[in-house]
């Protein structure tokens, strides 16, 4: 079974060009089902019945969350549509099994005024400020994925042409499924980019000097958990009393754009969406915040 899964897991490396970050779930989600089989003494692919499947999702509904429980099913889904293009199996027994209905929830997002805070947060007179100061601008001016900003080398960062030293406000960034996407950089995010390539990263670099944008105290690139870390410690250095990722940084960018009148489409573009339905959500998310601000400001509200 490990053999067919480390196969499956080459093929959408190779075919979709998935990241790392999807290939270690993928892998963690069929390596755990291979574990419920054998304890079900199932040890072929084609034993797994529609029925076995559904005591396998009753038995991790007692332990997860709807949603992991509905990635999970996702990946089992994928996973058999593959065995069965490779003619290992005679149907797909996920077809039968119901994806669990998930709550609607609104993607959390900052305020302008929080916004300010966050980006102000970093000290500036040390090296480590000047990356997160740029790091934390990059985020909310272009709406990147945490993914895709740890993979931010520096040939993508280009000179404005005729400029001196100006960077240029495009970033051609390699997205979900190796999809390529222009992201746009506010005058602000640049100057902050600008200030850490040219003062802070020659400090944290030293003699290994990595291609990668973003480094780490020891020189190494920076990975997602120490964006993550990063994002956290700023948010409590401006005491916000809620936990907040750096994802939320994405959620605000694509919130402030359709609040002040981009339209749907051409969030989409900047998002990397491949589909106009992903998002929708922020038109609701932007409309919630209008009727506070409406019942907040409005004297007969």
């Amino acid at each position: 079974m490990q053999r067919d899964i480390d196969a499956f897991l080459a093929a959408l490396e190779g075919e979709r060009g998935v990241s790392p970050h999807t290939l270690t779930a993928y892998r963690r989600d069929l390596g755990h089902f291979a574990r419920f089989l054998s304890t079900e003494r199932i040890g072929a692919w084609p034993a797994v019945t529609p029925h076995v499947a559904r005591r396998y999702l009753a038995s991790l509904a007692r332990a997860y969350a709807r949603s992991s429980v509905a990635r999970r099913l996702s990946a089992l889904r994928t996973f058999f549509k593959y065995l069965y293009r490779e003619g290992q199996v005679s149907s797909n027994p996920l077809v039968l099994v119901r994806t669990p209905r998930q709550p609607r929830r609104l993607p959390k997002f900052l305020t302008p005024v929080e916004v300010a805070a966050v980006l102000g947060a970093p000290d500036l007179a040390t090296p480590a400020g000047l990356r997160d100061r740029a790091l934390l601008e990059v985020l909310y001016a272009s709406g990147l994925r945490v993914g895709e900003l740890v993979s931010l080398r520096r040939q993508h960062l280009t000179l404005r042409p005729g400029s001196g030293q100006a960077w240029d406000d495009e970033l051609k960034i390699m997205g979900k499924g190796r999809k390529e996407r222009i992201v746009l950089l506010t005058a602000s995010a640049q100057d902050a980019l600008r200030r850490y390539l040219e003062e802070g990263r020659p400090q944290l670099a030293g003699e290994r000097d990595p291609d990668d944008v973003f480094l780490n105290a020891r020189g190494g690139p920076l990975t997602d958990r120490g964006v993550r870390l990063i994002v956290d410690r700023h948010i409590r250095k401006v005491a916000f009393d809620r936990r907040i990722s750096p994802h939320v940084l994405r959620h605000t960018f694509a919130t402030h754009l359709l609040d002040g009148g981009a339209d749907l489409r051409s969030v989409q573009e900047l998002l990397g969406h491949a589909t106009l339905q992903t998002t929708q959500i922020y038109t609701h998310v932007s409309r919630d915040w209008l009727k506070r601000e409406y019942d907040k400001a409005h004297p007969r509200a």
